[in-house]
């Protein structure tokens, strides 16, 4: 077998050698001419899998390491009878853990608390749901936002989208779709953008184009609103004047941690296996994590012990500096190079907090984050 892979799938050499001879490429530079005599493709979102991908090859599989499929025409690979699979959850608690890190960062900084604020989400899938478990554990008021599942789901659970956009903390997690009832392109734009009161922190960690960009700059140029976005629309080539109106602005990462990246691979491996009716066994060597036990300063309380122990574990301010700071004209080249070069975060299920001065609430919050304590 014959496999091209994203060079940016972790172990990806390791992983799917088993199987027959893999080419690594960089997923926005692999063309037609490299899929002639392929049977299997795996990509990340940047590579767009398109009839004209895939014409006159012998490609009987794509797989996406990835959680969105808006880059797959699902129906032109369904008329060619090529096999698809995605990795929807692959990095779920990863996309948490930023969300909570940025919250509590933004807290920080503006010197607020967090405690019996109203969080509204947006998409109550794999991430979305996670979401509101971490925060009815902190204690907050949470409102969900997901017409599929409303539909489905008659026990009241769901409100209206301008509901949701009277939250003191608005986060979307939804899939990109361009037509259909739930369509999410621009879901937020000129018409509702206005609709979020002063003072509140929005979070986009889904797809760039679900936020109609020009419609949020002036609202951020008035500072109406604290905004912090890993995902933009045309990416790689990025709006800079965005970038230098958001409080934090990372390069798409939001999903980076190594567990989540391996749990993209793992889920790849299991779906040719499937697809090509094989047992190729794989298991990943992990590094171990020096200073995995980590104590937190008894002169630091509530809020302040949380946030210093997130960041210890992840430096969301350290992830947005780069493009913070870029001042080049080649952005689409240095975004992809900061998605490139990541170092790979890991997740809060790898760590052990040592805080004596942490209520019962606080402790069982962080044990819901996976935090184990010593």
């Amino acid at each position: 077998m014959k496999i091209v892979v994203d060079e940016n799938v972790a172990f990806a050499e390791d992983a799917f050698a088993q199987f027959g001879e893999v080419k690594l490429l960089h997923g926005r530079k692999i063309t037609h001419e490299h899929l002639k005599d392929v049977d299997a493709l795996i990509v990340r979102s940047i590579t767009k899998i398109n009839q004209e991908l895939l014409k006159d090859t012998r490609v009987r599989f794509v797989g996406t390491a990835t959680i969105g499929t808006d880059h797959v025409d699902k129906k032109s690979l369904q008329e060619k009878e090529i096999g698809f699979a995605d990795a929807k959850g692959c990095n779920a608690d990863a996309v948490a853990e930023y969300i909570f890190t940025a919250l509590f960062t933004t807290a920080a900084k503006q010197n607020i608390s967090l405690k019996d604020k109203t969080i509204g989400i947006v998409g109550v899938g794999n991430i979305g749901s996670r979401i509101a478990r971490y925060a009815e554990a902190y204690g907050m008021k949470v409102l969900l936002n997901d017409p599929p599942r409303a539909r489905v789901e008659s026990n009241g659970s769901f409100v209206s989208l301008e509901k949701i956009l009277s939250a003191d903390i608005i986060t979307q997690h939804v899939p990109l779709t361009r037509e259909g009832e739930d369509s999410t392109f621009h879901l937020l734009n000129d018409r509702n953008l206005a609709l979020i009161k002063e003072g509140t922190v929005f979070i986009n960690a889904s797809r760039g184009e679900v936020l109609d960009t020009e419609a949020l700059k002036p609202l951020l140029e008035k500072r109406k609103f604290t905004a912090v976005l890993d995902v933009w629309e045309n990416e790689p080539e990025i709006d800079q004047e965005l970038v230098n109106r958001v409080l934090f602005a990372t390069p798409h990462v939001a999903g980076y941690s190594l567990e989540g990246k391996v749990n993209g691979t793992r889920m790849m491996v299991e779906a040719l296996n499937k697809h090509f009716n094989l047992k190729v066994k794989w298991t990943p060597e992990m590094p171990t994590i020096e200073n995995s036990i980590i104590e937190i300063p008894s002169a630091l309380k509530s809020e302040q012990a949380l946030s210093h122990l997130f960041n210890i574990i992840y430096n969301i301010e350290a992830d947005s500096r780069p493009l913070k700071t870029y001042s080049g004209n080649k952005m689409g080249s240095f975004f992809d190079l900061l998605r490139k070069e990541y170092p790979l975060r890991r997740e809060f299920s790898n760590y052990s907090v040592k805080a004596e001065q942490l209520s019962a609430s606080e402790k069982a919050f962080l044990k819901a984050l996976r935090f184990s304590f010593v």
